[in-house]
């Protein structure tokens, strides 16, 4: 189970759930996989809807670097999510907000 506290977001792939986690480690190498721009430029892309696939992606597989879950790229990409694409962009947009936000209290 994920700990928002920490940063962490579940997907469940291949039917097993999986914490992702952006570390400091992590977005050094989602920086490195952007083809243009900065992790600013994701954010923005991200609220403003006008994200890709590949953000998607490249988030998700770092994330799950980051939380201890490995996949190679060819894994991910042939990988079946839970909820589909839609699922696969929520988590990746929470990952991302969860890295740069201090979770509220319920």
């Amino acid at each position: 189970m994920a700990n928002p506290w920490t940063g962490e977001v579940t997907l469940v792939i291949d039917g097993n759930p999986r914490v992702m986690k952006l570390t400091l480690g992590a977005l050094v190498e989602l920086e490195q996989a952007l083809s243009a721009g900065s992790l600013v430029d994701l954010v923005q892309r991200f609220e403003n809807g006008g994200f890709s696939a590949a953000d998607i992606m490249a988030l998700i597989g770092v994330g799950l670097q980051g939380g201890g879950n490995s996949m190679s790229p060819d894994e991910l990409a042939r990988a079946e999510i839970d909820g589909g694409p839609m699922a696969a962009a929520r988590a990746a947009a929470e990952l991302l907000a969860r890295a740069f936000m201090v979770p509220e209290q319920p």
